[in-house]
């Protein structure tokens, strides 16, 4: 399994100090508590993508690639890209790009947002978020796919004879999350593809994230792409850790009680009953999340937010040192006892490229001489553009996903 911090990135007057951090400084200050996930040896840190105040995380690929480039072995991720605001071809020209600058060591989790604000921002209609995720996604996955791409759609202008750059590194694209906190169809598109599926796991009762994971699950293995238990999962979660629990809950409540993602509704006992936000103990942090395995089955990735509702550099500092050396230790064992053989590792990319080309050489894109008009012409790489990958799936009556994912590709 992987663990590790997803942010919101958001800039919130702390409530016991009354300062609020400037956004140099909070983009500053995150990059310290990336560093320092992987200085305690965890293996993930994601970020959000917002286009308004109070958050600062309008360009996920350059603030990832500055991590990266500052760090040697955590993955950069995304904790939303925004699937439906957002212009396929520049995701995937930004993404295969981050990919190249990091080694491999990011992947990214598409989502619709929750600012309804943005869609009128960036030109989109938000009654049709829905759509605009299926045939956005669908194009991405095809800009992806083939060197060359003809496409026409209801969102955007066709392309003819497309070649999206740089190619993705080793002819593997980057792994893809689908986020979701209630819609159905992201999960039924994730298993489509047969990529992650990623639940929120923050605001609502584990009751309602189950059903979304089954259903992931269920449509995964309808595709074809393996057993259900074989579909990749991952979570998010909360806490705030202190040695002993009470420490925990009276420092932590003021933070609860004024934060813009939960304050000002239920109590803090109350969200941490209902939800999986924790507040106390290591070990109570352990036996929470030990018991996740149970409610949603085994999983690959395991998130916490954890620098959000003004909490100071130096506390969330704190937080992590606990996580990193107290709490995820344990959960590596626990969570790897009784795991079937048959149960995938969490997605790497260099066990992604094992898996294509084996022990053999990865595709090194290497343009031929051309102008850029691949209209009466192939791949305009001197390799033809082949590479030894299963295609995708074909229409599956019952799918919503079959025509739009296989639409318009040379």
């Amino acid at each position: 399994m992987q663990f590790g911090l997803m942010s919101v990135s958001d800039i919130t007057r702390n409530p016991v100090t009354g300062e609020t951090p400037s956004e140099r400084e909070r983009i500053q200050n995150t990059l310290t508590i990336a560093k320092h996930a992987e200085e305690v040896g965890l293996d993930v840190f994601a970020i959000g993508e917002h286009h308004n105040p109070p958050f600062w995380s309008s360009s996920p690929t350059t603030f990832l690639a500055a991590l990266a480039a500052q760090t040697e072995r955590l993955i950069v991720s995304t904790s939303t890209t925004l699937i439906t605001t957002n212009d396929p071809v520049k995701i995937a020209e930004d993404y295969a790009m981050l990919q190249h600058v990091s080694g491999g060591r990011m992947d990214l989790m598409m989502g619709r947002g929750n600012t309804g604000p943005v869609y009128p921002w960036f030109g989109k209609d938000i009654r049709q978020g829905l759509p605009l995720a299926i045939e956005n996604y669908a194009l991405l996955h095809e800009l992806w796919t083939n060197d060359v791409v003809d496409w026409e759609g209801k969102f955007r202008t066709s392309l003819q004879g497309f070649t999206s750059t740089p190619r993705p590194l080793d002819g593997i694209a980057p792994f893809v999350w689908h986020g979701s906190i209630r819609t159905p169809e992201i999960a039924e598109q994730a298993a489509y593809y047969g990529d992650g599926f990623f639940a929120n796991n923050i605001f609502w009762p584990k009751e309602h994230y189950q059903r979304l994971i089954e259903l992931y699950r269920q449509r995964f293995a309808h595709y074809g792409h393996g057993t259900a238990e074989q579909a990749i999962v991952g979570l998010g979660g909360q806490a705030f850790i202190r040695p002993n629990s009470q420490d925990a809950v009276n420092e932590f409540r003021p933070y609860f009680d004024n934060a813009p993602v939960y304050g000002h509704g239920p109590s803090m006992e109350d969200f941490t009953e209902m939800t999986p936000l924790t507040v106390g103990s290591p070990q109570q942090v352990i036996d929470r999340y030990a018991a996740m395995r149970d409610h949603y089955g085994d999983y690959q990735r395991q998130l916490f937010l954890m620098d959000h509702a003004g909490l100071p550099l130096k506390t969330v500092l704190e937080q992590i040192d606990l996580l990193g050396g107290e709490v995820v230790p344990v959960l590596r064992k626990e969570l790897a006892q009784n795991r079937p053989e048959t149960v995938p590792d969490a997605p790497t990319h260099a066990a992604r490229v094992k898996a294509v080309y084996g022990d053999g050489p990865a595709r090194e894109a290497r343009p031929g001489a051309n102008r850029g008009d691949n209209l009466t012409a192939g791949s305009p790489y001197q390799d033809g553009g082949a590479i030894p990958a299963a295609p995708v799936p074909e229409h599956v009556e019952g799918s919503s996903f079959g025509t739009a994912a296989t639409k318009g590709a040379n």
